[in-house]
């Protein structure tokens, strides 16, 4: 990844990119490398590469932001997805979630939640709004799922990780606050990917939720 994080933006209303524009400056960290007006023509502005995020508008004409991101994550070297809507819309979101999305934040969220969570996901970690995280687990998972999971063996260490994903905090965060290096988080995530049987870190943060290790709110 280059210094500044590339991103795409996609979303079919201009003054909604023209915010995201003035948000997301090459001063800040951010290269608005690609705009896209519609979810269908997300495939040809990644063809040439260097996006690290896409931005990704939920509700759009022609392909909408489920099936854009369901296609962009389809790639061979597709780039984490950060869902965007103005929608409180649980349905949307867990469907995101299950096509692959990195992430959601609100449109409406304060500026300074926008740039981390672009900056969050262009590291390949996730970002999951905490306003509606709640609701959308439970539209995620459809229906309850056994807890503890049988066959699933944490350590503590990778329970305690998993924990800290889960309450939002990074690869760096987590590893000042247990007192290890960023390296061996790195490590016990890819082991937590494992044993969960998850690609990503989204997916784990649903598992957390849903065998009760983190609550919403809590």
């Amino acid at each position: 990844m280059s210094t500044a994080v590339r991103v795409l933006l996609v979303d079919d209303q201009e003054l909604v990119r023209s915010g995201l524009r003035r948000i997301l400056r090459l001063r800040d960290g951010f290269e608005i490398v690609g705009e896209c007006g519609d979810g269908d023509e997300v495939p040809e502005a990644l063809a040439a590469g260097g996006v690290d995020v896409v931005v990704m508008d939920l509700r759009m004409k022609r392909v909408d932001g489920i099936e854009a991101t369901r296609r962009v994550r389809a790639l061979p070297a597709g780039p984490p997805v950060l869902v965007l809507t103005t929608f409180d819309d649980d349905a949307l979101l867990s469907g995101a979630l299950r096509a692959g999305a990195a992430g959601f934040v609100l449109k409406d969220s304060p500026a300074e939640d926008l740039i981390r969570a672009v900056r969050t996901v262009g590291e390949g970690e996730s970002w999951l709004d905490p306003a509606v995280t709640g609701r959308v687990l439970a539209g995620y998972r459809g229906t309850p799922q056994p807890a503890p999971a049988a066959g699933v063996d944490l350590t503590g260490r990778e329970a305690e990780v998993l924990i800290a994903m889960a309450r939002g905090r990074t690869n760096a965060e987590i590893a000042e606050s247990l007192f290890i290096s960023e390296l061996t988080v790195k490590s016990h995530v890819g082991r937590i990917f494992t044993k969960l049987d998850v690609r990503d870190r989204a997916a784990a943060i649903v598992w957390a939720f849903d065998h009760g290790l983190v609550r919403p709110g809590g």
